[in-house]
């Protein structure tokens, strides 16, 4: 076993929710934290994150639906201790399936009831009485599936609040410090150095930075299969809705926001992005007025939605759909966070990094989304 480091000086490359989670969670555990970010904290996929906190369906494996749970029952905790917090709700999650698919919907429900995940089959009836602000019109003959327990985070108050954290618990906090890099001395991770040319000594390095993930590693022959996909947020102006809970239709996901506006988001819209060779990104004026029609058309009085803003950018999915998570094999002390669902696993998994580099003892939760599973 290798002897624990009393107060390790740890670097985390990376300011979205994982990474500033596990940030903090290293800061309370007295490690010496520096969390340094290309740009500003939540510029990435954290901040054009619908942020559905579930585990709906049954296409994952055992182990990620345990952590899904595990992650989603420490946002309850989270919001018991952060009381105040107007971006954490958990009003439930509403499904239905398009048509010729209810087969396959059905059976998701089957499999979520067997394994003891909340979820209730609702008519269309039932849908206008349990779940306010939806038009009962929108829904298919034969219903919906209503998740009570599922929820949603706005990530970029939630980044904001845990960087506070880590600022009061004496962790230094560097943005704009342009592309990092991991120096590495005899297979072993011993410092880092920022986009301006800072070098910071460590004993560990967490990578979270999204989709580079994969890219960053493949330098110490590491590969990660990358199922990344560009995808489109697109955020509206406020709406009188009484919409409380998060919607996943066959043509449009959404939900309600702090401040009264809705967020959306749907793979037909993302997929119409055109992504030009130098990394900027095209969203045509049509993808995103049929977007705004398409949630309009799911929404109890269908209001007329204006466009706020949208963000677009890559959304990390790993090639088989599970998290990466933990240290290479190949590079001593350099630990890795790539997963599609980063919402609802990042305050779980924020922990359980922090435990695993400052005690240097593997966690049994994460072990079958080690990277050294892809060899």
């Amino acid at each position: 076993m290798r002897t624990s480091i009393s107060r390790p000086r740890v670097a985390v490359l990376g300011g979205g929710v994982i990474g500033v989670s596990t940030a903090s969670q290293l800061a309370r555990r007295g490690a010496e934290v520096v969390l340094v970010t290309e740009g500003e904290l939540a510029d990435g996929a954290s901040g054009r994150s619908l942020s559905w906190l579930n585990s709906f369906g049954g296409m994952r494996s055992e182990a990620y639906h345990q952590l899904r749970l595990l992650g989603i029952d420490r946002y309850r905790t989270f919001a018991t201790r952060v009381p105040s917090s107007d971006y954490l709700r958990f009003d439930g999650g509403l499904t239905w399936a398009a048509a010729g698919e209810s087969a396959s919907h059905r059976a998701a429900f089957e499999h979520m009831r067997r394994n003891g995940y909340d979820a209730e089959w609702l008519t269309r009836d039932e849908v206008a009485k349990r779940t306010p602000g939806v038009d009962p019109a929108a829904i298919p003959d034969d219903g919906a599936i209503f998740n009570p327990g599922e929820g949603w985070v706005d990530l970029v108050p939630l980044v904001r609040q845990l960087a506070g954290e880590i600022a009061v618990a004496g962790g230094r906090i560097v943005t704009g410090g342009g592309a990092a890099s991991v120096v590495v001395e005899g297979n072993r991770a011993v410092a880092v150095r920022t986009g301006s040319g800072e070098m910071i000594d460590v004993d560990a390095v967490l990578l979270a930075t999204g989709a580079d993930v994969p890219g960053m590693v493949r330098q110490y022959g590491v590969e990660i299969p990358d199922a990344t996909p560009q995808a489109l947020l697109v955020r509206t102006k406020r709406v009188d809705t009484s919409l409380r809970a998060t919607l996943n239709t066959p043509r449009v996901a959404l939900r309600p926001t702090p401040d009264g506006s809705l967020v959306m988001d749907s793979d037909a819209s993302a997929a119409e992005v055109i992504a030009h060779t130098d990394g900027s990104y095209e969203v045509k004026y049509s993808t995103v007025e049929q977007l705004l029609r398409e949630a309009s058309a799911v929404l109890a009085g269908n209001p007329h939605l204006e466009l706020d803003s949208y963000g677009v950018g890559r959304k990390p999915i790993p090639g088989d759909g599970e998290p990466v998570f933990g240290e290479l094999d190949e590079v001593a002390g350099l630990f890795v966070a790539f997963t599609h669902s980063g919402a609802t696993l990042a305050l779980i998994v924020g922990e359980v990094l922090a435990d695993e580099i400052t005690t240097r003892e593997r966690s049994p939760l994460i072990e079958a989304f080690r990277p050294g599973r892809f060899r």
